[in-house]
């Protein structure tokens, strides 16, 4: 399989080839604080093979004290990115920024116990298909 995606401002274009072995809705504080939502939810693979198209040098990857938390980042727009982990064993990609029709659903909410006190019956609350007025 091979995946396309991009940045919010598209400097950062990349494509991923393989599969994702796994996908998991992340309610930890550091997950939170990422992207500013409920959750981060994020793709892994151990096989899939990372290519950047353009903009490679603009990508930035930050690591929290080095304790295995990373993210990376469009310099331009701060879109999140894809990036390896565990010694270049593990892709990690926000689904976000993959532009391609993902294949595979999220198996599992995770750190459950750490998600924001707002975060309950989501499923419940009005849906709109543009910004109300407010």
């Amino acid at each position: 399989m091979k995946y396309t995606g991009s940045c919010l401002c598209g400097e950062i274009t990349f494509e991923i080839e393989g599969e994702f072995e796994s996908f998991f809705l992340c309610h930890c504080e550091r997950c939170r604080k990422d992207t500013g939502s409920a959750h981060a939810a994020n793709l892994f693979s151990s096989t899939a093979k990372l290519r950047w198209l353009s903009g490679k040098n603009k990508a930035k990857t930050f690591n929290l004290n080095s304790d295995g938390h990373a993210k990376s980042f469009c310099t331009n727009c701060g879109s999140a990115l894809p990036n390896i982990q565990l010694d270049g064993k593990l892709l990690v990609v926000p689904a976000g920024c993959v532009d391609s029709d993902i294949h595979i659903k999220p198996q599992g909410h995770i750190y459950f116990a750490n998600k924001a006190n707002w975060d309950n019956d989501l499923e419940k609350v009005p849906k709109f298909e543009q910004l109300p007025k407010i």
